[in-house]
């Protein structure tokens, strides 16, 4: 095969594609695929899609055909859609964008390389027929590691491989290839969801929950180290659940201190937690071990009781505020966010005001706000009580207004406030946006800055602590401690 293919990777969608794109650029490079940035220098562009609502699907159709665009005009000669959306609807995808040369699905990934070979040489590999992958595994959780070993599961891959087939590979490397040099990295936890909420289409093409095994997210974990990265976050569809598969509903706990313990390794967050899961136990560790940042990702969805039952769910207004409670008593300065969705069918005016008191009570440091929309095959879908689309577009306008309004006060709460930031871009103040990190409350991507005043010795990668002078929206701007500068300067090198 000529030494000279190209690929491209366009990833849209959450953390979790973000890693099922690094397991397939590993596969790709280790059959010799050269791997590239820009689409237009690509053979084949490749674009894992997201499938969750549709703002996410419409990005995914655009970028799929602003690749498409592509053809013709540089070397690009195929478009390759994969992930979420190419898993859910198959053939469907297919035949609504034949602008797409190929949609694989998550059965594809082991073979990419022979797929996109297929492709970029004018054959034709047919698109699949979705099914609903919730049934590939047992619906008993202690028989599914047996049977996972025949179901793919993207960023399952194993951390065990030969000589060569990921950067700095050795008995630790896993199948695996970074796509950018920052300092973060996503790892999974696990894969699919066993939770039946009544809005949610995910566990119907990520199917079952299933475990990645302790050792395998360790192995990966002191890989990326290796890499550079100072920062992991623990990934899935639902992390309380993890260990269940395994034997152990508290596997979490015991794993966190371990993967703190690798060198090199600054900081351990975890991400995707269910409030209706959350034990005692597991909060002490994550608001009382080393490196293990007291961060929250709390997926409360609503507050109101008769909201949750419909989107079968659990809790209230009360109960939560308990939780944080609960979760301040023991890092008063823990961080806290979480997603809503507003306009839910049946949602009344009073539900409307029940979530409005948690938030203003909940003191949340981000917080997403989504409007309602039916998610086919869903069982809210069905529902006969819809609310009307432009009562659900007032009330999402209305309740984010109120989270802009909060998150904002919250910061402000912060200033005076001593923060540790992982640098993550530091540019200088005249060529770009200065130096810019993340404090321990703020995960990537969803969350607000940190913007330091003074970047003299910091580099991408440094951690510095830093005193909070001020706010801008739901950014904080802090100024580095002088006591810091020389250790921050050393741990950017």
């Amino acid at each position: 095969m000529p030494e000279s293919r190209t690929v491209a990777l366009v990833t849209l969608g959450c953390a979790r594609n973000e890693v099922d794109s690094e397991e397939l650029a590993g596969r790709l490079e280790a059959d010799g695929w050269k791997l590239v940035d820009d689409a237009e220098e690509a053979d084949v562009a490749v674009v894992n899609t997201c499938g969750f609502v549709e703002a996410a699907k419409k990005d995914s159709v655009d970028a799929l055909l602003e690749a498409n665009d592509l053809k013709g005009h540089g070397r690009t000669q195929a478009v390759v859609a994969v992930g979420c959306m190419a898993e859910r609807y198959g053939k469907e995808l297919a035949e609504a964008l034949p602008e797409a040369d190929g949609v694989l699905g998550f059965d594809d990934y082991a073979d990419i390389s022979d797929r996109l070979q297929t492709i970029l040489n004018g054959g034709i590999h047919a698109a699949h027929t979705p099914r609903d992958r919730r049934k590939l595994l047992p619906i008993s959780p202690a028989e599914r590691q047996e049977a996972g070993a025949s179901v793919a599961l993207p960023g399952h891959g194993p951390t065990d491989l030969p000589e060569g087939v990921a950067p700095a590979s050795g008995p630790r490397a896993p199948l695996r290839r970074r796509l950018d040099g920052s300092p973060v990295a996503s790892v999974k936890l696990a894969s699919g969801c066993d939770r039946r909420c009544s809005f949610c289409a995910i566990p119907s093409f990520r199917g079952s929950f299933i475990s990645r095994r302790p050792s395998d997210v360790l192995n990966e974990t002191r890989w990326l180290a290796e890499q550079g990265v100072k920062e992991i976050m623990l990934v899935s569809e639902n992390n309380t659940s993890y260990g269940k598969d395994l034997g152990d509903i508290r596997l979490l706990e015991s794993l966190l201190p371990d993967l703190a313990e690798v060198d090199g390794i600054e900081r351990v967050r975890v991400s995707y937690l269910q409030p209706a899961e959350m034990r005692p136990g597991l909060i002490d560790v994550l608001t009382s071990t080393p490196k293990v940042v007291p961060y929250f990702d709390l997926s409360f969805q609503h507050s109101a009781p008769n909201v949750l039952r419909a989107m079968r769910r659990f809790g209230d207004t009360d109960r939560f505020l308990e939780l944080l409670d609960t979760i301040r008593s023991k890092a008063p300065e823990a961080g806290v966010r979480s997603n809503f969705i507003v306009g839910f069918p049946g949602e009344s005016a009073s539900d409307l005001a029940e979530l409005e008191r948690f938030l203003n009570h909940g003191r949340l440091d981000a917080i997403g706000v989504f409007g309602y929309s039916d998610e086919e095959g869903t069982e809210a879908a069905t529902y006969d009580d819809k609310l009307d689309e432009d009562v659900v577009a007032e009330r999402l306008a209305r309740v984010s207004r109120l989270a802009e309004e909060l998150v904002s006060q919250r910061a402000e709460e912060r200033v005076g406030a001593t923060v540790r930031v992982l640098v993550e871009s530091a540019d200088s103040a005249d060529e770009g946006d200065g130096v810019r990190g993340r404090a321990e409350h703020q995960a990537p991507e969803t969350d607000g800055q940190v913007l330091l005043t003074s970047g003299e010795g910091l580099r991408v990668g440094s951690m510095v602590e830093a005193k909070v002078v001020g706010t801008e929206g739901v950014d904080l701007v802090a100024e580095p401690l002088p006591e810091s500068s020389a250790w921050s300067e050393e741990a950017g090198r």
